[in-house]
C-alpha cells in the first residue's frame, strides 16, 4: 500500500458529512433538554431526501483512488450490519451519498444494512440483538459507549482487524489510544473533528463594533479573556441582547482547558476532579454565570434560543458543526449564509488551543458477523478523509448540500485540525450511568455543568469527587478482570 499524501486540510470537510456517523452524541438530560445528537436527528428529518450520487468524472477519480490505495481483497460477506438511530445510506439522511460509502460500494461491492432504533432505546436494542446472536457488526461510538460497553460485553477490541501502524491508520493511532482499556483498543477512529464550534453572526459582530472571532484566532488573540470581554460589552438582557447559548457549551468550554474529568492513562481509568486545571476551568465558568453572560434558559421554558442569533439578539452559540452542514433553510440559528461565522472554542491565554474532540468512528459489536467488512469500510472512510482528490469531491458536496463558501470550508478544516492536534475527550459519560449522572448528565446544576449555572466548584467537587473515584475504580477493576 502506498504512503498516503499529507494534506494541509488535515481532517477534511468530509468529517462533517460523516459527523452523524460517529462519536460525540450526548444523551438527553433529566430535565428533558434536547442535546446535540437528538437535535441533529430532528433537523435531518426536515431535509428533503437527496439520493444523488457523485458525478461521472468524480466516480472515475474515486475508482482510481480505490484501486491505488485500498486493499485488494474479496469480501466473502459483502453486507455489514449497522445499528443506530440514523442511517449511513443516503436515502434517509438528506445528503448525497458520502465518498466513503461510494468507495466501499465500488471497491468491495459492499452494502450497509441498517437496523433502526431510537436514541432512547439504542442500548437496550443493542443488548437484545447481541444476546440474540443477530450478528450486528457495528454501532456508533457516542460518548456513552465506552468503557461501559466493555464491561457489559457489548463491544469487542478492534486490534485483530485494524493495523494501527499501517499507512492508512498511523495518524489515528494516538486518537485510538484514548479508548485503550487494559491494553486493548475499542474504537475504529476514522477522523478527529471538533465536537463543537463557536457560531456567531458577522452582522451582529460588526454592528456592535466587535472584533471578528476568527480573525482574532488568526492573530493569536482568541482566548477566554477576549471571549469574556466581548460578552461583557454586548450583553444587556433589558435590550434583548443575550450572551452565550447552547446546550453542552459548558462541556466545550471546560475541556478547552485541556484536562477532562476522567481519562485513560496507559490503559487505566484515572479521575482528575482534583486537578488544578479543572478547578481553573470551573471557576471561569462560574465567573461567566456571575457576570450574567450566560443566557438564562429559565426565561424561555428551559430551551436554548438559537434563532436569536439570526435576529441579532445573541452573541455566541456553541454547537456541533453538524447544525450548519445541511441546507441553510434548516439552520436553527436562522443566520443568513453570508453572515455565518465560526471559530474554535477559545482556550486560556497562553495555553495550547485544546478542543473537545469527536473521535469519528465506530465500535465493533460482540459477535459481529462481518468485522472484516467493517474494517474495510473503515479504511474507505479513512481514505476519504485524507486523500486530496477525495477531499476535493467532499468539499464540493458541502458547497452543493449546505451552500458553504470556500472560506467557511477552509475555516472548518482548520478548526478540525486543532481538534486532531489538541484533542480532549472526557470518558466520564461512558464509564457508567452513575458516574455520568454525577459529572456530565445530571442536568444544569449537577457536576461539570453546574458552575456555569451558579454552583460554586469547590463545594460541588468535594461532594462528588470521592464517590466518582470509587465508582471509576470499580469499573477499572472490572475491565482488568476481563483480561
Amino acid at each position: 500500500m502506498k504512503e498516503f499524501k499529507r494534506t494541509v486540510a488535515g481532517v477534511s470537510a468530509l468529517a462533517l458529512t460523516l459527523s452523524m456517523t460517529a462519536c460525540g452524541g450526548d444523551s438527553e438530560t433529566s430535565s428533558g433538554e434536547t442535546t446535540s445528537e437528538t437535535a441533529a436527528t430532528t433537523t435531518m428529518a426536515t431535509v428533503a431526501v437527496n439520493t444523488e450520487t457523485v458525478k461521472e468524472e468524480d466516480q472515475a477519480t474515486l475508482d482510481q483512488i480505490a484501486d491505488e490505495y485500498l486493499q485488494d481483497i474479496e469480501l466473502e460477506n459483502k453486507t455489514i450490519k449497522w445499528l443506530a438511530h440514523y442511517d449511513l445510506n443516503p436515502s434517509t439522511d438528506g445528503r448525497s451519498e458520502s465518498v466513503a460509502l461510494n468507495l466501499f460500494k465500488s471497491k468491495y461491492q459492499g452494502e450497509i444494512k441498517w437496523y433502526t432504533t431510537t436514541w432512547d432505546t439504542r442500548y437496550s436494542d443493542l443488548s437484545t440483538y447481541v444476546l440474540g446472536g443477530e450478528g450486528i457488526d457495528f454501532f456508533p461510538c457516542d460518548t456513552a459507549a465506552l468503557p461501559k460497553g466493555v464491561v457489559s460485553g457489548m463491544f469487542q477490541p478492534i486490534d485483530d482487524y485494524i493495523d494501527m501502524d499501517s499507512d492508512i491508520w498511523s495518524d489515528m493511532k494516538s486518537a485510538m489510544e484514548i479508548y485503550n482499556f487494559n491494553g486493548k483498543h475499542y474504537e475504529i477512529v476514522t477522523s478527529v473533528s471538533a465536537e463543537q464550534v463557536v457560531i456567531y453572526n458577522k452582522q451582529t459582530i460588526s454592528e456592535n463594533g466587535l472584533e471578528d472571532p476568527w480573525e482574532l484566532y488568526q492573530a493569536g488573540k482568541w482566548n477566554w479573556d477576549k471571549f469574556t470581554s466581548m460578552l461583557e460589552s454586548y450583553v444587556d438582557p433589558e435590550a434583548d441582547c443575550y450572551g452565550l447559548d447552547g446546550f453542552w457549551a459548558e462541556k466545550a468550554l471546560f475541556l478547552s482547558a485541556g484536562v477532562p474529568s476522567v481519562t485513560s492513562v496507559d490503559g487505566t481509568l484515572t479521575v482528575n476532579l482534583m486537578d488544578a486545571t479543572v478547578e481553573k476551568a470551573q471557576n471561569w465558568l462560574y465567573e461567566l454565570y456571575n457576570k450574567g453572560l450566560v443566557i438564562n434558559r429559565e426565561m424561555f421554558d428551559w430551551h436554548e434560543q438559537p434563532q436569536f442569533m439570526g435576529e441579532g439578539k445573541e452573541l455566541f452559540y456553541i454547537v456541533g458543526a453538524w447544525a450548519i452542514n445541511t441546507d441553510p433553510e434548516t439552520w436553527t440559528t436562522k443566520i443568513p449564509p453570508e453572515n455565518l461565522g465560526i471559530a474554535p472554542v477559545p482556550s486560556p491565554a497562553g495555553s495550547d488551543p485544546f478542543q473537545a474532540a469527536t473521535l469519528d468512528g465506530w465500535v465493533l459489536c460482540k459477535g459481529a458477523a462481518n468485522p472484516q467488512g467493517v474494517a474495510m469500510f473503515g479504511e474507505c472512510t479513512r481514505l476519504a478523509s485524507k486523500n486530496e482528490q477525495a477531499i476535493a469531491i467532499a468539499d464540493q458536496k458541502l458547497r452543493d448540500d449546505a451552500h458553504w463558501s470556500d472560506e467557511l470550508i477552509a475555516i472548518n478544516k482548520e478548526i478540525n485540525k486543532l481538534a486532531e492536534q489538541y484533542p480532549v475527550v472526557d470518558l466520564a459519560t461512558g464509564v457508567s450511568t452513575d458516574v455520568a449522572s454525577l459529572t456530565t448528565d445530571g442536568g444544569d446544576n449537577v457536576g461539570l455543568r453546574a458552575a456555569m449555572h451558579g454552583v460554586e466548584w469547590a463545594t460541588n467537587r468535594d461532594e462528588i469527587a470521592g464517590v466518582v473515584e470509587t465508582l471509576v475504580k470499580e469499573v477499572d477493576d472490572q475491565i482488568k478482570a476481563l483480561g
